[in-house]
C-alpha cells in the first residue's frame, strides 16, 4: 500500500478511522464489558496517535 503523503488525505483517513473508533466505543455496553474490549479501544488509540505520528514525520520531512 503506497503511503499517504497528501495532507487531506491524511486528515480524512485520520477522521474516518477516529469515527469508527467512537462507533465502537458508542457499541460498548459498561455493563457487560470486558477487559478484552477495553484492550481493542487502548491497541485503536494507539495506532491512531502511530499513525498521526508517521503522518507528522512526513510532513517535517517535506519541509
Amino acid at each position: 500500500m503506497k503511503p499517504i503523503t497528501n495532507k487531506e488525505q491524511q486528515v480524512t483517513y485520520l477522521k474516518e478511522r477516529l469515527e469508527i473508533f467512537l462507533e465502537v466505543l458508542d457499541a460498548i455496553d459498561p455493563e457487560t464489558t470486558e477487559l478484552d474490549d477495553i484492550d481493542r479501544l487502548i491497541q485503536m488509540m494507539d495506532d491512531l496517535e502511530d499513525k498521526m505520528e508517521q503522518f507528522q514525520q512526513r510532513t517535517d520531512n517535506e519541509q
